[in-house]
C-alpha cells in the first residue's frame, strides 16, 4: 500500500513541478510583454513628434504667388534629345 502511495506522490509531484515551470514562463512572458508594449509605445511617441516637425516644415513652405508663363504638362519635362 506504501509503494502505490508513494508512486502517486511522485505523480503529484511531477505535475506540480509542470504547473510551476509554466506559471513562471507566463509571468516571464507577461514581463517581456509589457516591455515590448512600452517600446512601441514610446516609438508611437517618437513618430507623434517627427509628424509635428513635419507639419511644422510643411507649413512653411509658400507657394510663388506669381506664376509667370502657361501652366506646365508633364509632356513639356520630355527631351527628346537626352533619349
Amino acid at each position: 500500500m506504501d509503494a502505490v502511495y508513494a508512486a502517486a506522490v511522485i505523480w503529484v509531484a511531477v505535475f506540480g513541478g509542470i504547473a510551476l515551470v509554466g506559471l513562471l514562463l507566463l509571468i516571464s512572458y507577461g514581463v517581456w510583454l509589457a516591455h515590448k508594449a512600452a517600446d512601441v509605445l514610446s516609438e508611437l511617441e517618437v513618430l507623434a513628434d517627427r509628424a509635428d516637425q513635419l507639419a511644422g516644415l510643411l507649413s512653411e513652405i509658400q507657394p510663388p504667388s506669381d506664376l509667370a508663363g502657361p501652366p506646365r504638362r508633364h509632356s513639356d519635362l520630355i527631351v527628346p534629345d537626352d533619349l
